[in-house]
């Protein structure tokens, strides 16, 4: 863990005064039809997420393996007055409570190998909100430089077709002129061949967003 996060504390230390951006365009896009009440952010970095779900009035827990990052976040928060539960942790260990929480949200964080215990993290009705980087036959200018941090196609997709899957799509999206190749998720913690579905507003592609943590998809990032 310590070689981890040393490494992204020196990369977070060159992003300091930098804006912290956006949320992730899944979540703002779906945000009237998540469930109110308790969020978890993994890999939460400088707290773009963490500090959206905060602001509508969710209890968020924020977690990264930077403390530095985590820092600057902390900092983000009391400035705009908002109550986050900021946790340094290796994401590789760290032991999820169960049934838990009605959002929890994975931007740019390759980690299917915890994804059983972030499903069973979610609460009765939790909403996972996904994106991360594809592995593209097409250049792209954007995430990880080689295919190691990268899912394949349709890798998110069966590891939760035990959850309801409200939308899924994978596609190239151009941020200030540069391509990547993304995956978005958005699945609930049901069951059931018929079952309520909510409306969304804006059910187009995702619009291009600036990602500022998209890098942490890992090290080649």
């Amino acid at each position: 863990m310590a070689n981890d996060r040393e490494r992204w504390d020196a990369r977070y230390r060159e992003r300091t005064g930098e804006s912290v951006g956006d949320p992730t365009p899944a979540l703002r896009r779906w945000r009237d039809a998540l469930p109110s009440g308790r969020a978890l952010d993994v890999a939460t970095g400088r707290g773009r997420n963490a500090l959206f779900l905060a602001e509508r009035g969710y209890a968020v827990d924020a977690v990264d393996v930077s403390g530095e990052a985590l820092s600057q976040a902390r900092a983000r928060a009391e400035e705009r007055d908002l109550d986050v539960n900021w946790v340094q942790a290796d994401l590789t260990e760290y032991p999820f409570p169960s049934a838990t929480y009605d959002v929890v949200v994975v931007s740019f964080y390759a980690t299917l190998d915890r994804l059983p215990d972030l499903k069973e993290a979610l609460a009765p009705g939790g909403v996972l909100v996904y994106e991360h980087h594809l592995r593209s036959a097409t250049p792209v200018d954007r995430g990880p430089r080689t295919d190691r941090y990268r899912f394949r196609s349709n890798d998110l997709l069966r590891a939760c077709l035990d959850l309801t899957v409200l939308s899924y799509a994978e596609r190239v999206r151009r941020t200030d002129g540069r391509a990547a190749a993304v995956v978005t998720l958005v699945a609930r913690n049901s069951t059931g061949g018929a079952q309520q579905y909510p409306e969304v507003a804006n059910s187009r592609p995702d619009h291009p967003e600036r990602d500022p943590d998209a890098s942490r998809a890992g090290p080649d990032a």
